[in-house]
């Protein structure tokens, strides 16, 4: 007699479950559109392509033009952790959705720009802004509140997101340039900016029911907040690691376009090359990934910044179309490992109570560096007339990140152990 009352409740518990897998395959698909779309991927990835029409229009040098990059990258860096800060308090789509709707805009303003730079560096003030609330920093937590067991693999695809339109949007805003030009490039790619970003967020991103009270409850009882993770070995070590990199691969990014034309590329050839840059870093995305899950996951960084290295020696020294386009791909490989691996090993070693704030520091770190990188290219450029001598210096500076990243311990531990030890012992001597 008990059966029927048994599969009377199953119909309800499988339509649960049915629309539990259809929400977070939502809230998967908002998160990859968002960073497909994001700061990261449509403005980090068409700089180089827009400096030379830039430089062109308005008599500006690359170093001027780099500015730009350095300013809307250290705002980044200066912004990212109370962007964090606020995504640990507050649902997801409070925060990400304005910085959305900002960041669309201000990069379609861009086709408005005057010649005095102070216009440019304006808008890009605007951008760096929010620019982290429309990347994985600002999809993360909240994908992690969704996918539990499956994690990992649900990281990966948001991080697939940027890998994808790092290598769709330097195409598409050459082709856009050659077409209608500049300025109607950036009016263009700020409407789908929009288009994509806006409606996704504001109608399927949300936290599971309850996630948000849970965070809350236990960062109360978190003793020490922050800055005993901050202060720990690993997140020292991850994080200098990271600022080295970054210097690098930005500086690279930035001017890899202008380089490429200067020996002889074709303008759409050198996008071309820029679009298997990206590629490879959303393949490696992908497989990273997967390593991540069965191997040490700072021994696989360390291993695809090596060959990050070896793809800067490509760049350096090839000659010709098939050494450019498979230096683009080590070092596309690099640069995917190192968006995987950053956060995972944070989650690892800190777990999610302070997730996003912490994230958000690497992101200044990174951007900080990132700010740098483009400036010293350009600025050598301008005085030597050739990138050469810049970048052995920084395929130097990215193998000093592998060793850096070879030498974190390993995280056996409790995911929060590590803030506890320090706080411990910041509590002892202070007792002291």
């Amino acid at each position: 007699m008990d059966t029927p009352a048994v599969l009377n409740h199953h119909p309800s518990r499988l339509q649960k479950n049915s629309l539990e897998s259809g929400r977070r395959a939502l809230v998967l698909l908002t998160a990859c559109c968002g960073v497909f779309a994001g700061f990261g991927s449509a403005f980090v990835f068409t700089f180089g392509v827009f400096l030379k029409p830039l430089s062109a229009a308005f008599g500006w040098s690359r170093a001027e033009v780099s500015l730009g990059f350095t300013v809307a990258a250290l705002t980044v860096a200066v912004c990212s952790p109370f962007i964090g800060r606020l995504l640990d308090r507050y649902p997801a789509r409070r925060i990400i959705l304005p910085c959305v709707m900002i960041y669309g805009i201000g990069f379609g303003s861009l086709s408005l720009l005057t010649p005095h730079i102070g216009h440019f560096l304006a808008v890009l003030v605007l951008l760096g802004i929010v620019g982290n609330g429309t990347t994985q920093l600002g999809y993360a937590r909240v994908v992690s509140a969704w996918f539990d067991a499956s994690r990992g693999r649900a990281l990966a695809a948001v991080m697939a997101g940027s890998g994808t339109g790092s290598m769709v949007f330097p195409p598409l805003a050459q082709a856009l340039i050659s077409a209608y030009g500049w300025r109607s490039a950036y009016a263009i790619l700020g409407g789908i900016i929009l288009a994509l970003g806006v409606p996704l967020v504001a109608v399927f991103l949300y936290e599971p029911s309850g996630q948000k009270q849970t965070v809350k409850a236990s960062a109360a009882k978190e003793m020490g907040g922050v800055w005993p993770c901050v202060r720990s070995l690993p997140f020292i070590l991850l994080t200098s690691g990271l600022l080295l990199f970054s210097v690098a691969t930005n500086g690279l990014n930035a001017h890899l376009p202008p380089l490429l034309t200067d020996r002889g590329f074709s303008a759409e050839h050198a996008a071309a090359v820029l679009s298997v840059l990206g590629f490879s870093a959303l393949a490696s995305k992908l497989s990273t990934g997967y390593l991540l899950d069965r191997f040490f996951a700072a021994r696989v960084a360390m291993f695809l910044f090596v060959v990050c290295a070896a793809g800067f020696l490509l760049i350096i020294y090839g000659q010709g179309t098939i050494m450019a386009y498979a230096g683009a791909a080590l070092i596309g490989a690099g640069m995917g490992a190192e968006s995987d691996a950053v956060p995972y090993l944070l989650t690892r070693y800190f777990g999610l109570r302070r997730f996003s704030e912490l994230y958000g520091y690497t992101w200044s770190a990174y951007a900080c560096a990132g700010a740098l990188g483009p400036l010293v290219m350009g600025g050598m450029f301008d005085k030597t007339g050739s990138y050469r001598s810049t970048l052995l210096v920084f395929c130097g500076i990215v193998l000093v990140a592998a060793a850096l990243f070879g030498l974190l311990p390993r995280y056996k531990t409790n995911s929060t152990k590590v803030c506890r030890q320090s706080s411990t012992v910041a509590s002892a001597n202070g007792a002291g």
